[in-house]
């Protein structure tokens, strides 16, 4: 779970013009908001040490959600096989991320506000989603 949550943190270091904002780990999916700005593109030089202090030089491409998501789940996926690995634990039986993902534009403060609160109370809920093998 932590694993999942710098990997959410580091979506920003990586992309230039990304934020990331309300995100939760629930135990058989995730929910996150990701913010795209105009111009967002991927770093040319993620550290601070780099002559550029890390910007891109010269107009950056645009970067899609999609771009964003596939980075998210290549990181998470090669951190979580590195563990396994080197703790020689037992891999998970399939993949970690479904192929797909769901998303909905956000387009004013008052949507995002809802968003957030679903996001915020969607742990409470677990105990009832159809995908809980516990639910009563």
């Amino acid at each position: 779970m932590e694993m999942i949550q710098s990997s959410w943190m580091e979506l920003a270091q990586h992309y230039s013009g990304v934020q990331v904002d309300e995100f939760v780990v629930m135990p058989n999916h995730i929910h996150g908001i990701i913010v795209l700005r105009v111009g967002a593109g991927p770093r040319a030089c993620p550290d601070s040490n780099c002559a550029n202090n890390g910007q891109p030089q010269g107009v950056a491409p645009t970067i899609s959600l999609s771009d964003v998501i596939n980075r998210f789940k290549s990181l998470t996926t090669a951190r979580y096989r590195k563990e396994v690995s080197k703790n020689n634990g037992r891999p998970f039986p399939g993949r970690l991320w479904q192929r797909n993902y769901y998303e909905h534009i956000i387009r004013n403060e008052d949507e995002i506000n809802r968003v957030r609160k679903y996001i915020g109370d969607n742990p409470a809920q677990w105990a009832l989603d159809d995908e809980n093998p516990n639910r009563l």
